[in-house]
């Protein structure tokens, strides 16, 4: 497969520990909403045309993750399903974990495919290429 760079710069294929993956660099974002949501829309584009599912992991250390972010995650995430097998998110508090919780309850959404949280990038990435359970 030829390797691409999403339009958040992340590598398409990421290969890491004999396993593929893709990452979404949704970090340091801090309270910028509208170009972060504008981001995830373009990411989101991306990985469906490449009509390639693989693991997915976001990484949000640095973001504010308002009722707004998260809701709009949780949409695109529903819609690219069939292309994440499963989803690690990182960065998030577990005050944000909790207020995903609430989000998709809020919005009658749940992400349909399986989801960790994790404080490292390095075990998030393990676990989707199904090095740590």
């Amino acid at each position: 497969m030829i390797t691409k760079k999403s339009p958040g710069g992340s590598i398409f294929p990421y290969y890491y520990k004999n396993g593929e993956l893709f990452g979404a660099h949704y970090e340091s974002f801090a309270s910028n909403e509208e170009d972060l949501l504008e981001l995830m829309k373009a990411e989101e584009k991306f990985l469906v045309d490449q009509n390639h599912p693989l693991p997915y992991w976001v990484n949000f250390y640095g973001t504010r993750l308002t009722d707004r972010v998260l809701s709009e995650f949780i949409q695109s995430i529903n819609r690219a399903h069939r292309y994440i097998p499963k989803l690690a998110i990182v960065g998030c508090s577990l005050l944000d974990q909790w207020r995903f919780g609430r989000v998709a309850k809020k919005i009658k959404m749940t992400i349909p495919i399986p989801v960790r949280y994790f404080r490292d990038p390095e075990d998030a990435k393990s676990w989707l290429v199904g090095e740590l359970h």
